[in-house]
């Protein structure tokens, strides 16, 4: 059966009445025996299920599925943006690769202490690093990441994961998001010629459903697939030639050209010198369970850090979104979150205090922090090392436009779960290679002593955050969401739905959350908002009263609100994969 049939007889079914009155959920439970794909839409997955369908695993499926996300998704990733990516094979201990691009030689402190208003902003009132356009790109490196995961742990040629990509980059319907974000963004895209011609051809909007063509990003596409297939030798030299093409060839050329021409900081020395690294993921225990997370160059450790101090409360007793377990949640993350402001950053360039921050005795002693009937309305990262200043905060808030997210699991017990991000709408679009440059470099901070302070070489501490979880040692649950700052308090969320409360995972996904933006946040102004607690209007009343009585200061947003929504994978002992996708951004999975 074609993979085609395969998802139209998904369709069907899921258009039952009956599968969603059993379920309780907006989305019918997903489950198969074999393998799973969840991403944000059809085109990725059917990107993902063609490779594995063709006989590659998890890694194939993944890189293809997020070189299509690059191609229908550029709204919120783009080939030049970042990502971290854990992979679990199957009887192998699990590992990180690190796919988020350096600052370049010339993005110093002195130069943007220094620099110019962007046309856009204001004198007076600006970010020290702009939140657009092309004096914010970092190096691209989600492109070598998943060149460096098909490398090693993948079996199928760049050819034939891009495949999927390069068709739908010819030609595909674009969706409402996509198409909403370009009408949106469309006067700040109008800076950049290329940008203006790449996202709105013949000068107009594209509407939804409309047939979208990307010929440039196409084009590029192929000239790395023909470098494979000229090159002679084994697999890992025509892998090799697809990488020396992007970061030291011709399309390395044109990418610094172009950026050279129009103000830019990154040159061909830059790109040559670039390389995605591979590490070793972070994990802690939580009861019988093992959560795994990339490194301190991302937010990921917060989740751990939050886990160690829950484990030491029944949140099961205290009951599913009660006051008292909301209230609770809240505080243990806004106590993860000071210190992730605080401590993290490229480790390669900072010695992160990891051993305290992650340890269950350090948990214990910021437990004692929580006062179970008041909100803090202080920032209070661990003291163990000298205060350093917050950040400084200038400017109107730009937010980012985010993220997006992949989960495979394959016949053989390989997982792969990635955060793909960067390049996002309003993106430059560098000339005539149809890739849009990333604008990462905002998440640097300027405070002298910092681990996330910006140097030239260095990796920005960025948001992204897969999340694989063990059970006696064998994968359990892969997930993954947009969301920014908000990522790991939305998969901690989920997380705990199914580990506590025994739900599945799509009523996991579903299931009412909180946003707390008690944080400095990562993007470019920095801002902090004391007590500001979010919570989606389907939490009952009385709950949100109690919470404003303990003095949160509660905005309730709308039913379906939350800025995350995640992928969810399930690997039950029985065998079974349980898939989920978040409604809240029509995320999709599909398996069998």
């Amino acid at each position: 059966m074609t993979t085609r049939n395969l998802l139209r007889l998904f369709l069907l079914a899921g258009s039952a009445p009956m599968l969603f009155a059993q379920s309780g959920t907006m989305f019918p439970p997903v489950r198969g025996m074999h393998e799973m794909v969840a991403a944000a839409n059809n085109f990725e997955v059917e990107a993902g299920f063609r490779v594995l369908t063709q006989g590659g695993n998890a890694v194939d499926a993944g890189v293809a599925s997020v070189l299509a996300a690059a191609v229908t998704e550029l709204d919120h990733f783009g080939l030049g943006g970042e990502m971290p990516l854990i992979i679990k094979r199957a009887g192998k201990p699990p590992i990180v690769i690190s796919g988020v691009g350096t600052a370049p030689e010339k993005a110093t402190v002195q130069y943007y202490s220094s620099r110019q208003p962007e046309p856009w902003e204001r004198a007076g009132d600006m970010p020290p690093i702009p939140s657009d356009g092309i004096k914010a790109a970092i190096l691209p490196g989600a492109f070598d990441g998943l060149l460096l995961a098909l490398r090693k742990y993948g079996t199928k040629s760049f050819a034939e994961v891009a495949a999927p990509a390069i068709g739908y980059a010819d030609e595909f319907p674009i969706p409402e998001i996509y198409a909403k974000l370009i009408m949106n963004t469309q006067r700040m895209l109008t800076l950049w010629p290329a940008s203006t011609a790449y996202f709105m051809p013949g000068g107009q909007v594209p509407k939804p459903g409309d047939v979208f063509k990307q010929p440039t990003l196409a084009k590029t596409l192929r000239e790395l697939a023909a470098a494979e297939k000229k090159t002679r030798g084994n697999r890992e030299k025509k892998l090799a030639a697809v990488r020396d093409l992007f970061y030291k060839g011709d399309i390395a050329r044109r990418i610094a050209g172009f950026s050279e021409a129009k103000g830019g900081l990154i040159s061909r020395k830059d790109l040559a010198g670039f390389a995605a690294g591979e590490d070793q993921p972070v994990c802690g225990a939580y009861h019988e369970y093992t959560v795994c997370k990339p490194g301190f160059w991302t937010q990921g450790p917060v989740m751990i850090e939050i886990l160690n101090i829950l484990e030491g409360y029944d949140l099961k007793k205290m009951g599913h979104n009660s006051p008292e377990y909301l209230h609770t949640l809240v505080e243990a993350a806004k106590l993860g979150f000071a210190d992730r402001d605080r401590y993290y950053g490229d480790p390669k360039f900072s010695k992160i205090p990891s051993e305290i921050l992650l340890s269950k005795e350090y948990a214990a002693e910021r437990r004692k922090l929580i006062d179970p009937n008041h909100a803090s309305m202080e920032h209070r990262p661990g003291d163990f090392q000298p205060p350093l200043p917050p950040p400084s905060v200038t400017g109107a808030a730009s937010p980012a436009q985010d993220t997006t997210c992949v989960n495979v699991v394959d016949s053989k017990g390989n997982v792969f779960s990635a955060t793909p991000s960067g390049a996002w709408l309003p993106s430059v679009i560098a000339g005539d290679t149809g890739i849009p440059l990333s604008t990462r470099l905002q998440s640097f901070v300027m405070t002298p002593g910092h681990a996330n302070q910006l140097a030239p070489g260095k990796r920005p501490r960025v948001t992204l955050s897969p999340t694989l979880v063990l059970k006696d040692g064998k994968p359990y649950i892969a997930l993954s969401t947009p969301g920014g700052d908000n990522q790991d308090q939305a998969l901690l969320q989920v997380l705990l739905n199914m580990l506590e409360f025994g739900m599945t995972a799509q009523q996991a996904a579903e299931s009412p959350r909180f946003q707390t933006e008690h944080f400095y946040s990562s993007f470019a102004t920095h801002d902090f908002t004391p007590g500001r607690l979010n919570l989606e209007g389907r939490i009952p009343k009385t709950t949100v009263d109690e919470l404003a009585a303990k003095g949160h200061r509660v905005q309730v947003t709308g039913e379906w609100s939350n800025s995350s929504a995640p992928t969810v994978i399930r690997m039950m002992e029985s065998g079974v994969l349980e898939g989920a996708a978040d409604p809240r951004r029509s995320r999709f999975v599909f398996g069998r």
